[in-house]
């Protein structure tokens, strides 16, 4: 059962209609409002608050929001994507949206915040939004077609006319690349991972060949230099680990060097915020923009190519905020990979978020079942961030036996392996956004070979330059939640051997190393760093 808690309000044309009417029926009609007002106070005061209506019905003001455009979509725990009526939106008035809540959920106040539960699944009882940053134009989110679409029209056409003798040297690689020949010594199959396996081969050879990195050594510890290996936020931390004590490629004379790296870390650089006396984001840009004018003074590379050929990794949510503006030219390695939130396809890069259990043993337990032995048709665990999350438990949890969709697991040891048999299990796993686009169980799929669902729209997916990923992943919109049972049997049992197959034969570019092998998740940052390098000039 659903109930609706709704507070009358008044459209603003009709307000506007009234003043025109003339001062005294404008007066009459306020004096009627004060006088309702007076004999109603206890409705009036519901107009301004967010009440609890007995265990189901809740109503919030609109002025409690932060912002919402005619696209957005209102979201609560239980009621996902329920859309905003045009009727509601005023010239920055608060009104009334309607939120129905399951009266079959149970309420339960912690820190003044109400909290529903249901069979021990939590999650807050507030009211998001759907930032449409990307939607404000198209009114739709960006398709994975689309994507590769833009990846050709950003390439670079046109020579540069002032070009240097590096750049010309780039120049010439670039056309080795585009013109390298077709490759036939590799099985259909494994081919079919690739976008342009041929270009891809050549231009990891003259990776390995002529590639030239300076690791700047500017900057103090802890922001810089300091790399940190383990949980959500590792990938960033083991490139910079490996790329500074790395001799193939890092060169100590900045003049012969292709790209430079700026070896700062977006975690410490967020946790600086309560540990070194930073008081807020602007903070923080600050600190890497003055980061940017020490090697500009230094040294000579930043202005002369103004700051294309320098590129940073970055893992931490923050990461695209923080270097938008500073970073702008350079190329972006960035876990958070969002084309609705300035990613841009082509120059910058899909960094995978890869949760290190363990830095010794980074290999540790990776690996699943045969096809033939997972029973479960698709599963999902996880806290509950964000609205995709909320939505897929409305509609999955305790619905099917073949779907598995939980809420957050254990954290012990006993939960954690039992995670992992969910996933060497299951046939699909649901890879659903939180509050960010991004999140490790698109790596954590191909570990435990289980395919790979992407509930997560305008997700710039890793290695997206290289890799044809619908060959060995779903995509799921965001709005099609409801129907990701019918989505997935949809998918025949041919199709989803080839996919199984295929993630067997990637998963090998999604590795680390304690000591860098080829292939490996260290050099494909590497190689579509130079990649993108490469196709832009």
């Amino acid at each position: 059962m659903i109930r609706f808690f709704s507070v009358p309000s008044m459209d603003i044309f009709q307000r506007s209609r009234l003043v025109h009417m003339g001062p005294s029926v404008f007066f009459l009609g306020i004096m009627t409002v004060l006088a309702l007002i007076c004999l109603f106070p206890s409705s009036y005061i519901s107009y301004m608050s967010i009440l609890p209506y007995e265990n189901g019905g809740l109503v919030s003001s609109s002025s409690d929001i932060e912002s919402f455009s005619r696209d957005s979509k209102l979201v609560t725990s239980d009621s996902i994507n329920t859309r905003i009526d045009d009727s509601n939106i005023s010239s920055g008035k608060p009104e009334t949206l309607v939120l129905p809540i399951e009266t079959n959920f149970s309420l339960e106040y912690s820190s003044n915040k109400p909290r529903f539960k249901d069979g021990g699944v939590s999650a807050n009882l507030s009211v998001m939004l759907h930032d449409t940053s990307f939607r404000k134009n198209s009114g739709k989110a960006m398709p994975i077609i689309q994507m590769a679409s833009l990846l050709l029209e950003n390439r670079a056409t046109k020579k540069s006319k002032r070009a240097s003798n590096r750049d010309r040297e780039l120049q010439a690689m670039k056309f080795q690349i585009e013109n390298a020949p077709i490759q036939r010594s590799i099985s259909r199959i494994h081919s079919s991972i690739f976008r342009n396996y041929s270009m891809f081969k050549r231009s990891y050879e003259l990776m390995e060949t002529k590639l030239k990195v300076y690791v700047y050594r500017e900057g103090e510890k802890p922001i810089f230099h300091t790399p940190y290996t383990r949980g959500i936020y590792a990938s960033e931390g083991w490139f910079l680990k490996l790329i500074e004590r790395n001799k193939q490629f890092v060169v100590k004379d900045p003049k012969k060097a292709h790209l430079f790296y700026l070896p700062f870390s977006s975690v410490k650089l967020r946790n600086a915020i309560n540990d070194s006396g930073f008081a807020s984001q602007r903070d923080l840009e600050n600190h890497l923009r003055n980061y940017v004018n020490t090697i500009a003074t230094k040294h000579r590379f930043w202005n002369k190519s103004g700051g294309a050929d320098h590129f940073l990794v970055a893992c931490h949510d923050w990461a695209p905020r923080l270097t938008r503006s500073v970073f702008e030219s350079s190329i972006r390695v960035l876990c958070n990979s969002n084309v609705a939130r300035g990613f841009r396809i082509g120059k910058d890069v899909s960094l995978p978020v890869t949760y290190i259990r363990s830095a010794d043993n980074p290999l540790k337990d990776i690996g699943g079942y045969d096809p033939s032995n997972r029973s479960t048709l698709a599963f999902f665990a996880g806290g509950m961030h964000g609205y995709v999350r909320p939505a897929l438990l409305q509609h999955w949890h305790n619905k099917t036996s073949d779907m598995k969709i939980l809420g957050p697991m254990s954290r012990d040891a006993k939960g954690k392996e039992m995670y992992r048999e969910f996933m060497k299990s299951s046939k699909y796993c649901i890879c659903a956004k939180g509050y960010e686009v991004h999140t490790p169980r698109v790596v954590e799929s191909i570990y435990y070979e289980c395919v790979p669902v992407i509930v997560s729209d305008n997700y710039v997916p890793p290695f997206f330059e290289v890799f044809e990923w619908e060959s060995f992943a779903v995509f799921v919109a965001e709005a099609d939640v409801a129907r990701l049972r019918e989505i997935l049997l949809s998918i025949g049992g041919g199709k989803y051997a080839r996919m199984v197959g295929r993630l067997k034969m990637v998963r090998r570019y999604f590795l680390w190393h304690r000591v860098p092998e080829r292939f490996d998740l260290f050099h494909m940052i590497l190689h579509s760093v130079w990649y993108n390098r490469l196709l832009q000039i």
